[in-house]
């Protein structure tokens, strides 16, 4: 009996593996799920690790930290945290049209909460080649960067975020507690994700001896979280059109409340925030991410909800908060808002209206 139920297993197991036989794997983890393939990119269902392209796999395993080689196609490359992150690791996928010259324009693309860099590479192929992009999506694995320094850009530390947030059965909701959620507001600019992207575009600039002096970036869900940020609170870097895509939840120019949700001890005076008003920052929002998306994870405090409750409704409160805002400071307010018709929460199809938008 023992026997036939050993074989039983072992047929159900052949048959699993046969049907998700695919170009993707586990990201490796000494576990037998290690021996398994898929046919799409996600999350192991074993290990819940990122699944990524065989043919990165092989790329990854013979990767040289800091040695930023770009070939034509697909690859990855590993480089360093930065300044006081030394020990922490950035790995970057990228993807160099066969078409490529020095003149080639460049954009980043920032992932969602997922951190799977290869399949928002992967998503972004066909623009590669159809407009002639370097495409480069930076993976922050989580281990390494936690939500504070992921989706919050290491603008606050210290805090009690796992402590604060309970994730609402059978939803896609977390709801987090203001009354017990405590942290430091991090003024510190060198701990910032921000910049990070400027010394991953100087290294690839170096590597292909392009002559572009600025990148694009497009960022979705989270990547959008982070890039909303990054316009409200930088202006000097060289960054061209930032394309902020879905976000959960905004940061507000407000000068009365603290981060996650307003600006006090981030900005020290005005005119840091009219320069900021300068970036050609479009909020890219899809139609229908609206109350009726189950999709990805929407983040519900007394403070967010007043943004709204959907990622529609608080991407449009933000846009005319910032616009009266930039009113009030007599700014030249250069950002925008576009509703990409009959689309949700979807990375590749909201990458897509963010290729025609920059390239077309």
């Amino acid at each position: 009996m023992k026997k036939i139920l050993t074989i039983a297993i072992c047929i159900v197991i052949f048959i699993s593996c046969d049907e998700k036989q695919g170009e993707y794997v586990c990201t490796p983890c000494d576990l037998p799920c290690d021996t398994l393939s898929f046919k799409k990119a996600g999350i192991c269902p074993d290990c819940t690790m990122n699944l990524i392209r065989k043919s990165d796999l092989n790329n990854e395993a013979d990767l040289v930290l800091n040695d930023v080689q770009i070939k034509t196609g697909s690859g990855v490359f590993l480089i360093e945290g930065s300044e006081g992150k030394k020990e922490k690791t950035i790995k970057v996928y990228y993807h160099k049209p066969k078409n490529f010259t020095i003149d080639s324009k460049v954009l980043m693309v920032i992932p969602g909460a997922g951190r799977n860099g290869d399949s928002y590479r992967d998503a972004w192929k066909e623009e590669s080649e159809k407009y002639n992009v370097l495409i480069l999506s930076p993976i922050y694995e989580e281990e390494q960067y936690p939500f504070e320094e992921y989706h919050l850009c290491g603008l606050i530390k210290d805090s009690n975020l796992i402590e604060s947030v309970e994730f609402m059965k059978g939803t896609n909701q977390a709801l987090l507690n203001e009354e017990i959620f405590t942290f430091e507001t991090n003024s510190n600019q060198n701990d910032w994700l921000f910049y990070d992207f400027d010394r991953i575009f100087d290294l690839v600039v170096e590597s292909t001896n392009s002559s572009q002096t600025q990148y694009d970036i497009f960022g979705h869900s989270a990547g959008g979280q982070i890039l909303h940020r990054l316009a409200l609170l930088t202006s000097e870097m060289k960054v061209n059109h930032i394309i902020s895509s879905n976000s959960g939840f905004y940061t507000l120019p407000d000068f009365e409340n603290k981060m996650p949700f307003g600006i006090q001890g981030l900005y020290s005076h005005d005119e840091e925030l009219i320069q900021s008003f300068n970036n050609k920052l479009i909020l890219l929002i899809g139609e229908l991410d609206n109350e009726n998306e189950k999709g990805g994870t929407l983040l519900r405090s007394k403070t967010a909800d007043k943004q709204g409750t959907n990622r529609l409704e608080r991407a449009k409160y933000f846009y005319e908060y910032s616009k009266v805002k930039a009113n009030d400071l007599n700014a030249d307010f250069k950002w925008k808002i576009e509703i990409v018709p009959n689309v949700g929460h979807n990375h590749e199809l909201m990458g897509n209206a963010a290729g025609k938008l920059l390239y077309e």
